[in-house]
């Protein structure tokens, strides 16, 4: 092996610290693909709505431990549990109204 070459693993693994560089720089790096992740605060969503964990507990039909133990941090919330919060954050009248019927 000649001097400074490396092998085809350390040559991906240089090259995926690279691109991470770039990515961290806010450069564009061709072929990477980004997940968005969304960040549920329970508690924040409630108040927001100007509910109390009970009100909110029975509108929305979650049970009232399970939200404290989202609130708290006690428990962690599921794709389902953050897509339903999602969906009351930017329709709650609607979820409500869907509930009701």
């Amino acid at each position: 092996m000649k001097k400074n070459q490396f092998s085809p693993i350390a040559n991906g693994i240089i090259q995926g610290l690279t691109e991470a560089i770039q990515d961290a720089n806010n450069e564009n790096v061709a072929g990477m693909k980004k997940s968005t992740v969304y960040r549920i605060e329970p508690k924040k969503i409630r108040e927001q709505l100007n509910m109390s964990q009970s009100k909110f507990s029975s509108t929305f039909g979650i049970p009232l431990s399970t939200l404290q133990g989202w609130e708290q941090g006690n428990r962690k919330m599921d794709m389902t549990a953050i897509s339903y919060f999602r969906t009351i954050m930017k329709f709650p009248n609607e979820v409500q109204k869907a509930l009701a019927e």
